[in-house]
């Protein structure tokens, strides 16, 4: 194996052009109220030489970042964020105190964490079965999210990213294709040939006060080649609350409708809002029908820690039963009490236990444990920990344009937050320049590798992969950097 072939190998793994930089005074001063270390280390972002090559020849990827995560406790959100009330976020330039080590795009590539539960579908003869392990993928790709208050860095324009996995059998690359909207499409396949997923996000971040809401726009859309099936989905509504003060605390909520166009079957989950006490906090219900509407099974769990499914008359008759013995035990409360901790609503509530498990159930998920040291590195999982790693000669076959090769975030991971507040300022100014010499010009943006159709399952407007990235031929990329 030649040197560039062992470096394809190891590939692993919003802000705005018009903004007026009213809070580009705040990045400079948040160098000055962190208390942290910055442990420098060199470009390759490599901690203790973690990234090695085991015995059995697997690639052993990193398990820490080269730095730990910085304090914001002593940081005053509310003299930028009150001008932002009702505001959608990707227009406004917020200091990098808020951000987490990663760009969106390489957040969309967490969607792939739990590649196991698309093998299993493909690997199931009966098409129920294949919608629970997908409908269970689906709750997955919202997992990582847990805990996770850190905004990713917004995808310059032209921005990409890839991840090759051959441990887990699929490549990925995705591109911001859009800057306003800010818009990323995607698109993964299996290395043997046995799916496809793709998709395009357009997340419109709102502040509401006392929380941030993240309304997910877009389709999400996975085919089993080996079935001939299509299914597909848009994500819930992500919410973080306590952003003034308190605790922060995110949930997320929403239907979300899972369509296999194929059989006709569905999949209608509940992603339950916290409600009146925090008693609904994280929980997600549902089930599959059938094309004529007939329920075949009921999904129950929380999306935080794990999915059950049973059929729907075991689950009728357990939740008659609970409710039973439920208004036996249940006092009653007067309004006076009731209004009082429905004002409290928004502080972090209390989690009342975890999953009940109905008997009879089939486990479809359950949450991978998170590293010893996460809260130290932004909550981040072992999957999220590896996709900024960059070794040493891997710029030889990246494209110019992936997030790894960002001055910002690569700074950011190696603690050298004031370096990286000032690249994350020129390369902002640096994108409002070309902006304005293209408009100058009256040149058009074009994307280099998806291109605007219509999803060919929902007839939606979408971004279709064009083919040809990994042909590695990226003497037309962009200079964004």
């Amino acid at each position: 194996m030649n040197s560039e072939e062992e470096f394809y190998d190891a590939v692993t793994g919003f802000d705005s052009d018009n903004s007026s930089g009213d809070f580009s005074e705040a990045n400079h001063k948040v160098a000055e109220m962190l208390d942290l270390d910055p442990h420098q280390s060199d470009r390759t972002g490599k901690h203790n030489g973690e990234t090695e090559i085991q015995e059995n020849g697997i690639k052993r990827h990193r398990t820490s970042l080269p730095a730990p995560m910085f304090s914001r406790n002593d940081f005053s959100v509310w003299s930028i964020l009150k001008k932002c009330i009702g505001l959608e976020l990707s227009k406004i330039t917020m200091p990098i105190v808020f951000n987490e080590p990663l760009s969106f795009l390489q957040r969309i590539t967490e969607y792939m964490e739990h590649i196991y539960l698309i093998n299993k579908a493909c690997s199931h003869a009966d098409p129920l079965e294949r919608m629970q392990a997908v409908a269970a993928f689906a709750v997955s790709a919202v997992a990582s999210q847990w805990e996770r208050t850190g905004k990713p860095f917004n995808p310059l324009l032209g921005e990409t990213y890839e991840l090759t996995r051959e441990d887990l059998g699929f490549r990925f690359i995705s591109e911001q294709v859009s800057h306003h909207p800010p818009i990323s499409a995607f698109y993964s396949e299996g290395l043997n040939k046995d799916f496809i997923f793709h998709g395009s996000i357009y997340p419109k971040l709102k502040f509401w006060g006392k929380s941030i809401e993240a309304e997910p726009r877009g389709t999400i859309t996975l085919e089993l080649l080996k079935h001939n099936e299509a299914y597909t989905w848009t994500n819930p509504t992500c919410c973080v609350h306590n952003v003034i003060i308190g605790k922060l605390w995110l949930e997320q909520y929403g239907t979300v409708e899972i369509v296999n166009h194929s059989t006709g079957d569905k999949c209608v989950l509940n992603f339950k809002p916290c409600g009146l006490f925090g008693k609904e906090l994280h929980r997600v219900e549902g089930h599959i029908q059938d094309k004529n509407r007939k329920k075949l099974c009921v999904i129950y769990g929380k999306w935080t820690e794990c999915l059950w499914c049973t059929d729907p008359t075991t689950y009728e008759t357990y939740k008659k039963n609970e409710k039973r013995g439920g208004e036996q035990k249940k006092p009653k409360q007067s309004e006076d009490v009731i209004k009082s901790e429905n004002d409290e609503a928004d502080d972090m509530p209390e989690v009342q236990d975890t999953v009940q498990f109905i008997p009879g159930s089939k486990l479809l998920w359950r949450i991978n444990c998170r590293p010893p040291n996460s809260s130290q590195m932004y909550n981040f999982t072992s999957f999220a920990v590896s996709l900024n790693e960059l070794e040493k000669g891997m710029e030889a076959i990246l494209a110019p344009t992936d997030c790894r090769l960002r001055p910002d975030i690569r700074n950011m991971e190696n603690g050298n937050m004031d370096v990286a507040s000032k690249e994350k300022e020129r390369l902002e100014e640096k994108q409002r320049a070309a902006r304005k010499e293209r408009a100058k010009d009256e040149v058009e943006w074009h994307t280099r590798w998806f291109h605007q159709g219509t999803n060919p399952y929902t007839g939606t407007s979408d971004w279709l992969y064009s083919g040809g990235y990994f042909d590695r031929n990226f003497s037309d990329c962009p200079d964004i950097y």
